[in-house]
């Protein structure tokens, strides 16, 4: 690392020095990560799934000076994008590790810093949201800020130096820098997985032993269905916790994972980019709060306020309304200042967008997007709440339900469903008798059904629900049943 350091720095990179990078997850990006932190750079972690687009706004909006990717991964040329770019962008220049990264000899380089007190930390983060609904968002963290985050994570999931974490998902990713900060604090062992592909990372995984099989809904139906398909020999001895995050779950699956795995099921967490990790579960809670909540305030200096909507008022225990938190793994605001009136109230907590409660005990159950809630006639359905029901059909493998544009009603539900077996369709009808034999009231019942290979996540298992209401809005429908 400080090897790595060293060749940056001869490159001219230093402190505040803005740098994005592009980089699977490898030891290589970890080496990187710690080598930019060495020098107290501002580092631009950016998920692999950005393109031209994305990537230009990022690094035109944080006036980067350098730009790093590898020449190629999953079959896209990033070594041609980031040129492109340098050629578009006045000051950045690129470093295509196709060689692997600089080295040079630490002696020159500067002290290490002394420590700051947490209030007083420097910006050394700059993490975008994952723009699903439009340009992404870049919040300003600190070294302080991800190492709370990290240390009630820790705790929470009881981490010790005998654990074998499944790291699938992108390094970039702020979930991916927390548990960064975990390994180091804790001591277990991170199982890199470059790309998730579920017959050899499964295989991976198994013979190194994990025993925290992360890490949100699409990667635990992956494993569920591996164990289905293997039979009674379970795929992960060692399994002791299922840990989850960046997307809803279905409450059956904990019950799912549990008893055809092993392990304590799923222990999953709530937070987004610019509050990381805002609740999360412990395996040794009871399984009535694995499956339907996200855990408590985590960590316990963490303050959360339930705001009803028609009031502004604090919810009582069991009432909704919007997430609101003031902790110290929250962002310090974000790069484009303008943005910040409105994320935070008056009394500094972070505005989250999503819609939860709080139980008696201290749990919370996230029910929602305050624009994930589908208007009907004046009437509220939440999506989460039919995706749920849904989930539980036997043909059903993954379901999001979106809200369409309807000159009759506002909006309509549509659920898009991917089937565990394409030559076994769910048809529409069916859809609905189970929904009624759920309870479900009719009002909630979607009135259109897409049947899809694959729901489409982002790299953090997030359903891109933007993208598919963009593909259903114009698509043939005949009220009562599927165009």
């Amino acid at each position: 690392m400080e090897r790595a350091a060293a060749g940056l720095s001869e490159l001219g990179i230093g402190a505040g020095d803005g740098v994005s990078w592009i980089l699977p997850t490898t030891t290589e990006a970890l080496v990187l990560t710690g080598a930019l932190s060495r020098l107290g750079a501002l580092q631009n972690p950016i998920v692999p799934i950005y393109r031209h687009r994305e990537v230009r706004f990022v690094a035109a909006q944080s006036k980067a000076r350098l730009l790093i990717v590898p020449p190629r991964y999953r079959g896209f040329d990033y070594g041609e994008m980031a040129r492109e770019l340098a050629a578009e962008l006045e000051g950045l220049e690129t470093l295509v590790l196709d060689s692997g990264l600089p080295e040079a000899d630490p002696a020159a380089l500067p002290a290490v810093p002394q420590p700051t007190p947490p209030d007083r930390a420097p910006i050394r983060y700059l993490l975008y949201t994952s723009g699903t609904t439009s340009d992404p968002k870049g919040a300003l963290h600190t070294d302080a800020t991800l190492l709370a985050t990290s240390r009630g994570l820790s705790d929470a999931l009881d981490l010790r130096p005998g654990d074998r974490v499944a790291m699938v998902f992108p390094i970039t990713h702020v979930g991916g820098l927390c548990w960064l900060y975990c390994s180091l604090l804790t001591g277990v062992a991170q199982l890199l997985v470059e790309t998730f592909d579920p017959g050899p990372t499964i295989e991976f995984l198994s013979a190194n032993q994990a025993s925290l099989l992360g890490a949100g809904t699409a990667f635990h139906l992956a494993y569920l269905e591996a164990q289905r398909a293997r039979g009674a020999e379970p795929i992960f001895p060692h399994a002791r916790v299922f840990p989850g995050g960046g997307a809803p779950k279905p409450p059956q699956l904990h019950f799912d994972l549990k008893r055809e795995i092993g392990g304590a099921g799923i222990a999953s967490g709530y937070g987004l980019t610019e509050c990381p990790i805002i609740t999360n579960a412990s395996p040794h809670d009871p399984d009535d709060k694995l499956a339907h909540t996200e855990g408590r305030a985590n960590p316990p200096e963490t303050r959360i306020k339930i705001v009803r909507l028609d009031d502004g008022a604090v919810a009582e225990p069991g009432e909704e309304g919007e997430v609101r938190a003031l902790a110290p793994q929250c962002c310090k605001g974000y790069l484009d200042a303008s943005l910040d009136a409105d994320a935070f109230d008056e009394e500094g907590y972070f505005r989250t967008g999503d819609l939860g409660c709080l139980d008696a005990d201290g749990y919370i159950v996230i029910t929602g997007r305050l624009k994930d809630v589908i208007i009907r006639r004046g009437e509220n359905i939440s999506a989460k709440e039919v995706e749920d029901a849904l989930y539980a059909h036997p043909k059903i493998a993954d379901v999001a339900v979106i809200g369409l544009p309807d000159s009759l009603t506002g909006e309509r539900a549509c659920a898009v469903v991917a089937c565990k077996r394409a030559s076994d369709p769910l048809g529409f009808e069916e859809m609905v008798e189970f929904l009624k034999s759920q309870k479900m009231m009719v009002q909630k019942i979607p009135e259109q059904l897409e049947l899809i290979e694959e729901v489409p996540r982002n790299p953090s298992g997030k359903i891109l629900k933007k993208d598919l209401r963009e593909r259903y809005a114009e698509a043939p429908f005949v009220r009562g049943g599927r165009g």
